[in-house]
């Protein structure tokens, strides 16, 4: 199910904040052009991020977003002049997902789980037999529990 309230582009960072405002239930982080990562620019589960984000004078450098109800992951990544947002459902049964947890090198930042996505898919190296091979890697939320 498309998210109501991103588009799949932005050429304006004012509107893409604005609609990253919008979104409910899902935890993730921002990260700005200009600054590291701060306290305000990360969301937990339940957090509202409209009150809570604190835009500075760059830019959204990127931005990740999960939602545990849905399994819904949205990455955003600035690219040019423009911003591109992919969602992706991880409860397709046409891949396989795994998941790993990464600690971050910033100061009290939760661990990050990241979902791998693999599809079985003819590899012409293989003499055409089918094999797993990685599609996509996208944030999965944060561990629960104690930060780094």
């Amino acid at each position: 199910m498309k998210n109501k309230y991103l588009n799949d582009k932005y050429n304006d960072n004012e509107i893409l904040i604005e609609d990253i405002k919008k979104l409910q239930n899902y935890e993730g982080y921002i990260q700005f052009s200009d600054t590291k990562i701060r306290a305000c620019d990360l969301f937990q589960q339940g957090d509202k991020i409209s009150t809570k984000i604190e835009p500075t004078e760059g830019f959204v450098y990127e931005a990740h977003f999960y939602n545990e109800t849905t399994k819904t992951s949205i990455g955003i990544k600035q690219v040019n002049e423009s911003w591109l947002v992919s969602e992706t459902v991880l409860t397709n049964e046409k891949y396989d997902v795994s998941y790993e947890e990464y600690i971050s090198d910033i100061e009290n930042f939760p661990k990050i789980i990241m979902a791998q996505i693999w599809e079985e898919v003819p590899d012409h190296l293989c003499e055409d037999m089918v094999v797993k091979k990685l599609q996509k890697v996208l944030f999965a939320g944060f561990e629960k529990g104690e930060s780094k």
